[in-house]
């Protein structure tokens, strides 16, 4: 496999590079202070002053595939791309690039009426409003998507929709209209892969109930606007359900490849600043006589690190080449390995960051403890680990059976 981007790519990687140097990384402390000040309840002003400036520099909805919106990027080329923007929590929303509202959109790109995608894709696409996607429980156990219990019943011309969701991203966002909700329209279906549907929720309608934000280890609003949503008797058109009955298990699947290789990609992103400030660090700091970085633990984490990362991304480029290529059902065993070893990956080369700063590294002054607090995170967001390790042994199995 031949990795060599483009022109158009390595134009829009410089200019990503020159706007994170410009606007995203002077900005960081401030986004941090105003998430802690104001809440996952309130917009953050800092975000919403750098994305007219995103905009006029053309990178603006990156993410979205080759489409009659634009002519769009493949996941090849979006890799790079989004890497960079992965380097920093405040930048993917910035560029309009942050989950779920990417994942929703190409929902609606991919599943939607051309009446949905006029009310809610449009919209979602010049940023002016945010969504969220309602799916795990607290009942069950959603990483089994076949557990979903929440209920979408036919009532002549409507859906009547109950259950209570969490760890539904964005919710508590006052930006937020629009949820993607999934639950069963036929619970007794004999193929537990048909019993689900999705529909579209709107947040304003009555017995939509956003309960409270979620703190994600200590953290409300950064990394994630986690939050608890109970759906109560909710009335929606029947022209809301995305697909027909039995469709949801399809529509997941689909929503969540795309979703998963972007956390693996902005993962990387966050990995690679994260070993910058552990080389800048231990070269900075003496100890016992001589700098950290010339200590031999020191080196061979930075090493391993190294190590660790290029291969996390050569796998996710795999990924995303074979996506383009064959298809992500052809590349479902590439995408749950890359879910699988990109967060632990982050997950081990920011402890050891952490390490490096010392007691200072448990504090967010640098952005290391919600660094952590996003990769620890992606190891059950989109599927845990437990499930993908299982999904590729099944396939590897299989080989031989």
């Amino acid at each position: 496999m031949f990795f060599e981007t483009s022109p158009k790519v390595r134009d829009l990687q410089a200019r990503l590079a020159a706007f994170m140097e410009q606007h995203i990384y002077p900005n960081e402390r401030r986004y941090f202070d105003e998430a802690e000040r104001l809440g996952p309840w309130k917009v953050y002003p800092v975000v919403e002053e750098l994305k007219p400036l995103a905009k006029a520099a053309g990178l603006w909805n990156l993410f979205l595939p080759p489409s009659h919106y634009r002519p769009g990027l493949l996941n090849f080329e979006y890799a790079p791309l989004c890497e960079i923007m992965g380097r920093s929590l405040l930048a993917p929303e910035v560029f309009n690039c942050n989950a779920p509202d990417t994942g929703n959109m190409e929902v609606f790109l991919h599943y939607g009426t051309p009446e949905q995608q006029a009310r809610w894709l449009t919209p979602l696409l010049a940023g002016e409003i945010r969504s969220c996607f309602a799916m795990t429980e607290p009942a069950v156990a959603s990483s089994d998507a076949t557990n979903v219990e929440s209920s979408i019943t036919r009532s002549g011309d409507e859906y009547i929709i109950n259950g209570r969701k969490w760890y539904t991203t964005g919710a508590t966002d006052p930006r937020c209209k629009i949820s993607i909700f999934m639950g069963k329209t036929d619970p007794g279906n004999r193929n537990r892969h048909l019993q689900q549907s999705m529909i579209l929720v709107p947040m304003d309608a009555p017995g939509v109930t956003v309960v409270r934000a979620i703190a994600v280890f200590g953290f409300y609003g950064v990394p994630d606007r986690a939050s608890e949503v109970v759906f109560d008797n909710v009335r929606v058109p029947a022209s809301n359900l995305l697909l027909g009955e039995g469709r949801g298990f399809e529509i997941a699947q689909g929503r969540l490849g795309p979703g998963r290789i972007h956390h693996c990609m902005r993962l990387i992103g966050l990995s690679e600043r994260m070993l910058e400030l552990m080389c800048k660090r231990t070269l900075s700091r003496v100890a016992f006589g001589k700098p950290i970085a010339d200590q031999g633990v020191t080196r061979e984490r930075i090493a391993e690190a190294r190590i660790a990362i290029d291969q996390c991304r050569l796998l996710t480029l795999k990924a995303a080449y074979m996506m383009d290529t064959v298809g992500k059902k052809a590349a479902k065993a590439e995408i749950a390995m890359i879910k699988v070893a990109a967060p632990n990956m982050a997950c081990k080369v920011i402890d050891w960051a952490i390490q490096a700063y010392g007691g200072g590294g448990t504090n967010n002054d640098v952005g290391l403890a919600s660094a952590y607090a996003t990769a620890r995170m992606l190891r059950l967001a989109d599927g845990p680990d437990e499930v993908h390790r299982n999904q590729i042994a099944k396939l590897e199995l299989a080989k031989y059976g």
